[in-house]
């Protein structure tokens, strides 16, 4: 799910320590966009999908100054999309076979499972 971050750091005063709070917040693995908003250019917006936003905020406080995280929440384009969601009514038997046994009680083999061999032990060895 695609979520909007926006981290305020105060300590963003020249373009030496913007780019290079912009250079730590694209480089965080699931950031899609990153941009300087708000009148003094303190506050970046994030836009991703699966990105840890409190590690984010860690990782800006520790390399550029202080930083504080000011809202979490999905990313509200203007493209919003209806999902259909497929109705799960439960489990499903694709295939099934009923193998002979020797006691005449039948033995199930699901097609999902591995092929039915009788001479398959699923035993240590090391014994």
């Amino acid at each position: 799910m695609k979520q909007k971050v926006v981290i305020k750091v105060t300590s963003l005063n020249g373009q030496k320590s913007r780019s290079k709070a912009m250079k730590i917040a694209v480089g965080v693995s699931g950031v899609e966009s990153a941009a300087l908003k708000g009148d003094d250019k303190t506050q970046i917006e994030i836009t991703g999908d699966g990105m840890d936003a409190v590690a984010l905020t860690s990782l800006l406080r520790k390399k550029v100054g202080h930083a504080e995280l000011v809202s979490v929440g999905p990313a509200g384009g203007g493209d919003k999309k209806e999902e259909s969601k497929p109705t799960e009514t439960g489990p499903t038997i694709q295939s099934l076979e009923v193998l002979p046994y020797p006691g005449g009680v039948p033995y199930y083999v699901f097609a999902a499972d591995r092929p039915y061999d009788p001479y398959y032990n699923n035993s240590c060895s090391i014994l």
